[in-house]
């Protein structure tokens, strides 16, 4: 089997034209806090994540960042300039040691024009990632601070084994990255996290941030959407 055919987009290749494919496609190592790509870089290859994780944010001119989202294996980035071959749009960075496979615009447009079946793998995931911004986007203009935080933490949460109706992010959050995701300095994230836990709404725990009442945080959201409305 092809290194290509392991990789979870492209599933459904042939095995000759993977074979063929992966000669042109370069296999590269991160470490943990590594740039990979940064802010108006011109290249437009597509980074697929075999291992690790990377984050990808934007950065104002003055310094100021907003955290896009965290992409862990077998998912990956940099399609937009693959696509269009316009400049980089984002900052992407490793946060563990990654391994990543390269894959040149022009192989990664060949494979999808050539199977249908991962054209339109590539269709609903940039639908979802447009549905999520959009989220965001609509998040930011219309929710107070709070509502911003419940919303983010409802995101990056996970259900919590063996404790029906409770989730956590673990591990737990750092509360300068939460404040670069929803706009907002640390301060005001260390106080609503305050806030929740002596609510009864959330409890630090050595492996991560528990939200005890993850649908309380629903419906105040959903709430605050419809005040808004």
């Amino acid at each position: 089997m092809s290194a290509l055919e392991g990789i979870p987009f492209f599933q459904g290749i042939k095995s000759s034209e993977a074979e063929a494919y992966a000669k042109h496609c370069v296999w590269k190592r991160f470490m943990e806090h590594e740039l990979v790509l940064d802010f108006d870089d011109q290249s437009v290859d597509v980074y697929f994540i075999l291992s690790g994780e990377v984050r990808v944010l934007i950065r104002t001119a003055a310094g100021k960042e907003m955290i896009l989202g965290d992409i862990g294996q077998g998912l990956f980035f940099g399609e937009m300039a693959a696509i269009d071959g316009t400049k980089r749009s984002a900052n992407v960075t490793a946060l563990t040691n990654t391994e990543l496979c390269i894959v040149p615009a022009s192989i990664f447009k060949s494979i999808v024009s050539e199977t249908p079946a991962i054209c339109d793998r590539l269709l609903r995931l940039l639908t979802g990632r447009i549905r999520e911004l959009n989220s965001r986007l609509f998040e930011r203009s219309v929710l107070d601070l709070r509502h911003r935080l419940y919303a983010e933490l409802l995101r990056l949460a996970a259900p919590r084994h063996g404790m029906a109706g409770q989730s956590i992010i673990s591990p737990p959050p750092i509360q300068h990255d939460l404040a670069a995701r929803i706009g907002c300095r640390r301060e005001q994230v260390s106080r609503e996290l305050t806030a929740m836990i002596e609510e009864g709404l959330a409890e630090k725990t050595r492996g991560g941030l528990v939200l005890l009442q993850p649908s309380v945080l629903e419906k105040r959201v959903s709430s605050a959407f419809n005040r808004a409305g």
